[in-house]
């Protein structure tokens, strides 16, 4: 999932070129105390900025106060660091955002999916100050936990987030600007973290906000490249074992295709795992196999009845509740049968409506919420279904694939 450009998301600028930082500090400072205080302000927040203080004032927190941090000790979070995939370019990150912080007097923060600061470089000044505000290594930066926050916004508005003092929920924040952007898994669209940019208010850049782009671009790309290479790896140390036999898949972990005999099978099946059957077109029903006793030794996927290789993949959408995808072959065995979601099943009724043609973020964003707004959400929403379905639905444009015939129950 590529990452937006700060330029073209209209909630992301904070401060306009070449506006007086200080005036406009205090400028904001005037409008929160009343809105907070329940007074008539100067003119209105951001959008962005009245969304999140609606949400962090539900949570109850003090505006005024010193809000928890609830850091972790330094063997969780090196615990953390090791489990995260952006330990695979943090290096990569760090060169990016690193090599300008200590001459430009700010702080570069990596954060995973739950917004727990994992690495933290800048000059010593900075970082110092950043220990009194709490925003250390370990510590949770959420709108829960600390306010209105670019990391925890970020998460929240699932965006880029640009915040210029007083628009933080925390008064000990006022000091102080934060950029962040989202960094997604480029394999699934999943969050694995924010990459932060932060310093004192009025130092202020318009620059800051490309260069905290060009970083998570960066990241992305450098993950997606280990990702091919990955597949490679293992398509080469199994094909020995699957000679030229077939049809068959070798897969990794997640499904993701990494050699082919015999069919033409798209990148991703759905995640495999032993004695489950799995729907895959061209394939029909099929078994996984491991190929070793370790994370990562790969899995063989051929068809459970070779006779049913041929036949189209007959599915029936079971409106539950709960929702179940019932896919066969026409072979006479077994279905394979997949529980959804709700939101899940809405997006198989969606696509199914579309039918072969299929249709795009925005198509199924005004399918599922009425508008074209929830692009982001949209997006996430099918990789997580297509973990689930694999092969069965095809992104560029979402639509099943064509060796599925969809039968949709009616609602009762």
């Amino acid at each position: 999932m590529p990452t937006r450009s700060p330029a073209s998301d209209p909630r992301f600028e904070a401060v306009a070129p070449g506006t007086d930082l200080g005036v406009r500090a205090r400028e904001l400072r005037r409008i929160r105390d009343a809105v907070l205080g329940g007074g008539r302000a100067p003119s209105r927040p951001r959008a962005l900025v009245a969304r999140s203080w609606r949400r962090v004032l539900d949570v109850g927190l003090d505006p005024d106060g010193d809000n928890a941090r609830d850091p972790l000790g330094p063997a969780a979070v090196e615990e953390a660091r090791r489990a995260s995939r952006l330990s695979l370019v943090v290096d990569e990150l760090r060169l990016v955002l690193g090599s300008v912080a200590d001459a430009s007097h700010f702080l570069v923060v990596i954060t995973d999916a739950d917004g727990v600061v994992l690495w933290r470089d800048g000059a010593a000044g900075v970082r110092r100050k950043a220990d009194d505000l709490g925003f250390a290594e370990g510590a949770t930066w959420t709108e829960r936990q600390v306010g209105t926050n670019a990391i925890g916004t970020a998460i929240a508005e699932a965006a880029p987030v640009q915040l210029f003092s007083a628009e933080h929920f925390e008064a000990q924040q006022h000091p102080w600007y934060c950029t962040a952007a989202p960094v997604h898994d480029p394999r699934d669209g999943s969050l694995l973290g924010v990459v932060d940019v932060s310093g004192p208010a009025l130092t202020l850049h318009p620059a800051i906000g490309g260069l905290v782009a060009s970083a998570v671009r960066l990241g992305e790309a450098g993950l997606w490249r280990r990702h091919h290479e990955d597949l490679e790896r293992l398509r080469r140390r199994t094909e020995h074992v699957v000679g030229g036999s077939g049809p068959l898949l070798v897969v990794d972990d997640e499904g993701w295709v990494a050699h082919r005999v015999g069919v033409a099978a798209g990148p991703r099946l759905e995640a495999p795992s032993a004695g489950r059957p799995l729907a895959v077109p061209g394939l029909g029903v099929c078994l996984a196999e491991p190929l070793g006793d370790r994370p990562g030794d790969g899995w063989l996927v051929r068809p459970a009845a070779t006779a049913a290789s041929a036949r189209p993949l007959r599915a029936r959408l079971l409106a539950g509740p709960p929702a179940v995808l019932e896919v066969a072959d026409g072979g006479g065995g077994a279905p394979w049968r997949v529980q959804l979601t709700p939101r899940h099943a809405e997006i198989v009724r969606a696509l199914a409506a579309a039918g072969s043609a299929g249709t795009d973020a925005a198509g199924l964003s005004r399918a599922l919420h009425g508008d074209a707004e929830h692009l982001v959400t949209v997006r996430a929403e099918v990789s997580r279904l297509r973990r689930v379905l694999g092969a069965l639905v095809l992104s560029g444009p979402y639509r099943l694939a064509p060796e599925v015939v969809l039968e949709v129950e009616p609602r009762s």
